[in-house]
């Protein structure tokens, strides 16, 4: 079991980020640890874009310039993988396709309109939040870069859960399909939640409230289109995998931008 958690921990650091972990085992045992393993490179992301977009502010950079480092750095680390899956996710449903012809659109290279829209969308809707968190202090913005990208790759666990099919019989969603087990899934998205509130506590009870709310809407709304995908094309892929996280990091961030 250690020896596992270990190739666990491996998988979700090799194939989520860039950072200079090898991959030593590639099977379903080792991706449905890998996957549940997900939130933790989703924390270790955020802390570095926390820690970017606040150096950026203490150095004398406005808000603005704090989000943009703060969003730039997710990208970074996953050389732009999520970014891409969820445009190509957007080009296969925007299509209106059959789901084998709209597989084969999100195959191609080039990012067709649909893709461009959301993209440019998804980055402003990002950024704009950080800018505001961050004009509130350094500490909210930090707060909503880590939270968002744990967020983000916790939905990367749930999606990986039993009984969500792969849409294609290779890639690495047809690796990480259906390879978690429901509890363990559930188990994960409670414990991440609660830290997630335990984390915003620090401004408060309202924090604390306001934080695991951000999470579970982060959460409903990258479920919304994981169904729809599988719905559309017959299950997951690696893009629909980017589409999810894209979506629940934007997500999070739009929830902790309302209320007071």
């Amino acid at each position: 079991m250690t020896s596992l958690n270990s190739h666990g921990l491996r998988f979700a650091f090799g194939t989520l980020t860039v950072l200079p972990v090898r991959v030593t085992r590639w099977d379903r045992a080792t991706a449905r640890s890998g996957m549940v393993c997900a939130p933790l490179a989703g924390l270790v992301v955020g802390l570095l874009a926390a820690g970017l977009g606040t150096l950026s502010l203490l150095a004398g950079s406005g808000p603005l310039l704090a989000a943009v480092a703060s969003v730039a750095v997710p990208a970074a680390l996953t050389r732009g993988l999520h970014l891409d899956g969820l445009a190509d996710t957007a080009d296969g449903l925007g299509s209106g396709k059959p789901a084998e012809d709209a597989l084969r659109i999100m195959k191609q290279s080039d990012i067709g309109p649909f893709g461009v829209i959301t993209l440019l969308l998804v980055l402003l809707a990002q950024v704009a939040v950080l800018s505001e968190l961050y004009g509130e202090g350094w500490a909210h913005g930090a707060l909503g870069a880590v939270v968002a990208a744990v967020a983000a790759r916790l939905t990367l666990t749930l999606a990986s859960r039993q009984g969500v099919p792969a849409a294609r019989p290779e890639g690495l969603g047809a690796v990480v399909a259906a390879t978690v087990p429901v509890g363990w899934a559930v188990l994960v998205a409670a414990v991440t939640v609660g830290l997630c509130a335990a984390a915003g506590a620090v401004f408060g009870a309202y924090g604390a409230v306001h934080h695991a709310l951000a999470v579970l809407g982060a959460l409903a709304a990258a479920d919304v289109l994981l169904r729809h995908c599988v719905r559309r094309f017959g299950g997951v892929t690696g893009d629909v995998f980017g589409g999810v996280a894209e979506t629940a990091a934007t997500a999070v961030l739009v929830v902790l931008a309302l209320g007071p």
